[in-house]
């Protein structure tokens, strides 16, 4: 059907990969480098790229620097074991078509290298290769979830662009990481990048902060002020918590993503501006739009592109890779840890205040622990619910079954097992809804199904 260039140097895995796409009916050239994986590619009738981050020598990230400028229609995917938030950002701003994760399963594949081949087919993409001196995503961009993944995709495709962006999520979730990785992944990145909360200054003082003002505008403006706008001229201004406008300062903010012009208070003539407008919010911006404490236009300007953040606890898979993140962070070589009680404890919590509680409690964790092991008490979060309060989701009949008088490896190993297959069975045996119930990543539940047996 169509030429699949491969390119990994695990010879086991790619002959694997090689069987499956030929059983798929698709001719295979395959290399074990870049430089071979790119002479391949230059050889012509290749219709897509099956690509390992991680290559002796040159990586696959310069795989698609160089492909883009030898055959730009061809779709790459991008292809590790371990998806990071900024290799996965990296990847799409390089115009990589996907980015997947090892083990790849039939179905995935099949799914993806579809899509790719018909956008092969349609057209072929024309934007030239980025600097290579381009500026990476932010490390604190930490995640194995599926939902995230989809998020940093989303990032890579759309950093580049000029178009306001919208970011939903609750309070915590990261919504000026996001902001910063757009700006730090687009052509605007050697400019400033401007953050206001805007829920923290009071409204008849929010203006003159946003906009600017000249000296005499009012009592106490002994000087002319340029403004967050003016600041962020040459790059991005992010406005945080822009449901807590004023309507009154909503409409101005209109009319400079309309008109790409600012006039400070007090001042006669406009001045133009030329950066890019990211806005957040943990407010339900349609209900308060409904509601007429939002305008509507304002919104309908600022979701040109809407991302939308999970909370933490719904991609409870990530909290213990954030705690050792955090550990990390925060411990300064210490070498602390955290004791296996102390994750479950993680685990356990609801996390309401989503990823800046939990960086907080691992900070706070490292300060209060005397030793190298950080337990249970050093959190501060309080005790797991216990069994018969959980929530209604959950199942407690699971528990009944446990041998409470047994070892702790196995009455976890219990809990586990009937979680897993009330998951599955919940999900009518679809493993990517069962990972996501169980906060997994696709890799994570295989592995269990594995050693459980239940393949």
């Amino acid at each position: 059907m169509a030429m699949i260039l491969i390119v990994d140097d695990d010879a086991a895995f790619r002959a694997t990969l090689a069987e499956t796409l030929e059983d798929l009916g698709h001719d295979v050239r395959q290399a074990a480098s870049c430089e071979a994986g790119l002479r391949g590619l230059a050889d012509g009738g290749v219709a897509a790229a099956i690509v390992d981050l991680r290559l002796p020598g040159d990586d696959g990230l310069a795989f698609l620097r160089a492909a883009a400028a030898i055959a730009p229609g061809v779709p790459c995917m991008m292809l590790t074991a371990y998806a990071s938030g900024s290799n996965t950002i990296e990847a799409m701003r390089l115009g990589a078509f996907d980015h997947l994760t090892k083990p790849l399963g039939r179905d995935a594949l099949t799914v993806a290298l579809g899509r790719a081949l018909k956008a092969g087919e349609q057209a072929a993409r024309h934007a030239p290769p980025p600097p290579d001196d381009g500026v990476q995503a932010d490390e604190q961009m930490v995640s194995n979830s599926e939902e995230m993944r989809t998020i940093f995709k989303r990032i890579g495709l759309v950093a580049d662009s000029d178009n306001s962006v919208l970011v939903l999520g609750e309070t915590g979730t990261g919504k000026e990481l996001v902001a910063q990785a757009l700006h730090q992944n687009s052509a605007r990145a050697a400019g400033p990048f401007v953050a206001v909360n805007c829920a923290a200054i009071p409204a008849e003082l929010l203006e003159s902060e946003l906009f600017g003002h000249v000296k005499g505008a009012f009592s106490g403006a002994s000087a002319d002020r340029p403004g967050r706008f003016r600041e962020a001229d040459g790059g991005t201004l992010f406005l945080d918590e822009i449901g807590d406008m004023a309507l009154p300062t909503q409409a101005k903010i209109l009319r400079v993503l309309q008109e790409r012009e600012v006039t400070p208070l007090g001042a006669r003539h406009s001045q133009p501006v030329d950066l890019r407008v990211v806005a957040a919010t943990h407010r339900d911006l349609e209900a308060e739009v409904a509601a007429g404490t939002f305008r509507a236009d304002l919104w309908y300007r600022l979701q040109v592109i809407t991302i939308t953040l999970p909370p933490l606890r719904a991609r409870a898979g990530d909290v213990a890779l954030l705690a050792e993140h955090f550990l990390r962070a925060h411990a300064g070589g210490r070498g602390k840890r955290l004791s296996e009680p102390a994750l479950r404890a993680l685990r356990a919590h609801d996390w309401p205040g989503n990823v800046r509680e939990l960086r907080n409690t691992i900070q706070r964790a490292v300060a209060l622990s005397e030793g190298d092991l950080i337990e249970v008490e050093h959190l501060g979060i309080g005790a797991p619910r216990p069994a018969g309060k959980a929530a209604d989701n959950a199942a407690p009949a699971a528990v009944a079954d446990v041998d409470w008088d047994g070892t702790l490896e196995n009455a976890l190993a219990q809990v586990e097992l009937a979680m897993l297959c009330r998951a599955l069975e919940a999900a009518g045996g679809n493993r990517s809804e069962a990972a996501r119930r169980l906060g997994l990543s696709r890799q994570q539940l295989y592995r269990k199904l594995a050693q459980y047996q239940l393949e």
